[in-house]
């Protein structure tokens, strides 16, 4: 991937940053570093590849919101869904919370490793509607292309190891943040339950 980055520039990291956040294992952030220490060798454009980097993101962020508004939806009123005990209810619940604070998922998860493609997913599944989607995702884009095409750049020869400390943090950050929101999304359940256990007794 490296190397077709480094012969064909921008083209190829749109294509590659576009399959990679749909969900196929396209190793996102090392691309982005490794482009901006080109950029930084004077081997690649900057300009092209950072509208390439862009523009493959928005592309592939908008393929996850699509999956969720069409196959999502579907799984939701399908056999499965009723399975997994999934109803109108609960979607309009995980859309009313991405209207409160749930953009921000969108825009945060682009710096946590295999939240990226799910929190759009996600975001279509619920309908959330996509002016809504598209202000916090593209920016997202914009921020995460641009913050690793720096470190790259900025890093130079280092940039392998300087991606490798970042990386080791982003890592132990999203399982941080895991735990805490299954720890979160335990407690809201037990209270639930004990509220309407409380409730049937009266």
């Amino acid at each position: 991937m490296e190397h077709w980055v480094a012969s064909y520039g921008g083209l190829a990291l749109f294509t590659l940053l576009m399959f990679g956040i749909v969900g196929l294992p396209v190793p996102d952030e090392t691309l982005l570093v490794f482009c901006g220490y080109l950029i930084y060798k004077g081997q690649i454009n900057p300009i092209g590849t950072w509208l390439g980097a862009a523009g493959g993101s928005t592309c592939g962020i908008t393929c996850s919101y699509l999956i969720g508004r069409t196959v999502g939806s579907g799984l939701i009123h399908s056999r499965l869904g009723r399975f997994v005990h999934i109803t109108d209810d609960r979607v309009r619940l995980v859309h009313d919370w991405f209207n409160r604070i749930g953009h921000w998922a969108l825009l945060v998860g682009y710096y946590v490793p295999g939240l990226r493609h799910f929190t759009a997913i996600v975001a279509g599944t619920s309908r959330l509607e996509y002016r809504s989607f598209a202000v916090f995702a593209y920016t997202g884009a914009v921020l995460w292309v641009s913050s690793f095409l720096m470190l790259g750049y900025f890093f130079g020869d280092n940039w392998e190891r300087m991606f490798e400390t970042v990386h080791h943090h982003l890592m132990t950050a999203s399982i941080v943040a895991g735990v805490a929101i299954v720890a979160y999304v335990l407690v809201r359940w037990m209270m639930r339950r004990r509220e309407s256990a409380a409730t049937e007794k009266h």
